[in-house]
């Protein structure tokens, strides 16, 4: 009797899970374990129905693959999103401080006016002309100072560039 039933439906569950969801080895997998519900459940299913039982039940388990396929696909890229960004926030954070450390060391060797006019800068944010009138030196002494900072960190932070 189930052999009959197996025989006689078999392509058509397989066709069922196949045509959702373009898979041929899942789609086996759910053929069989339709037929193993199906012989588990053999005393409480009427014969008249066992073919809206199937498709019924291909449907389903296709449906049910594919929200299981989309729900891991998201869960693994948002775990890859978190520990790619992690890993590469907490580098990034070392690095910065490393590289926010040297320059403030090298800042402190700078001569004195041009550390003053460096730090007034790009530490306060105050333009040139705000600079100057504070230090009451030229504008054109603030380039030059900031020019002069910026090329010594540039040459004696080019080893810690690579």
């Amino acid at each position: 009797m189930f052999e009959t039933v197996y025989n006689l439906y078999w392509e058509k569950v397989y066709a069922v899970c196949y045509n959702n969801i373009r898979e041929i080895e899942p789609a086996k997998e759910m053929v069989q374990d339709i037929f193993k519900s199906l012989w588990e459940r053999r005393h409480e299913l009427e014969l008249e129905k066992v073919s809206n039982y199937l498709i019924r039940s291909a449907k389903f388990k296709t449906f049910e693959y594919i929200r299981n396929k989309v729900s891991r696909q998201k869960h693994v890229t948002i775990k890859m999103q978190y520990s790619c960004s992690s890993s590469n926030c907490t580098e990034e954070h070392v690095l910065f401080n490393n590289l926010k450390e040297k320059v403030n060391i090298l800042v402190d060797t700078l001569p004195c006016q041009c550390k003053r006019v460096y730090k007034m800068s790009r530490e306060q944010g105050l333009s040139n002309k705000e600079i100057a009138s504070a230090l009451l030196i030229t504008e054109r002494a603030v380039e030059y100072h900031i020019t002069k900072a910026m090329s010594v960190l540039k040459i004696k932070l080019a080893p810690f560039n690579n």
